[in-house]
């Protein structure tokens, strides 16, 4: 049975660049999307093996602490 994974936002930060798209396969340590929070650059990594299901924030959102940014399928 496949594992979803989600993967959330640890803080308040905007997203600066989205980097996979949905559909992708990913490996964990894959740099996901790039958050931007107090003029640093925070990579969102997979967390494990698989495709990616859902990629839900877009270039330029703000993401609050528990908002989900990804789905990973293994």
């Amino acid at each position: 049975m496949a594992m979803a994974e989600e993967i959330r936002a640890e803080m308040v930060a905007n997203v600066w660049k989205v980097v996979a798209a949905a559909g992708d396969s990913v490996s964990e340590g894959d740099t996901l999307v790039i958050l931007e929070s107090m003029k640093m650059e925070i990579p969102v990594l997979a967390e494990s093996d698989g495709t990616l299901a859902k990629l839900a924030v877009n270039e330029g959102d703000v993401v609050q602490e528990g908002d989900l940014i990804a789905v990973i399928e293994g």
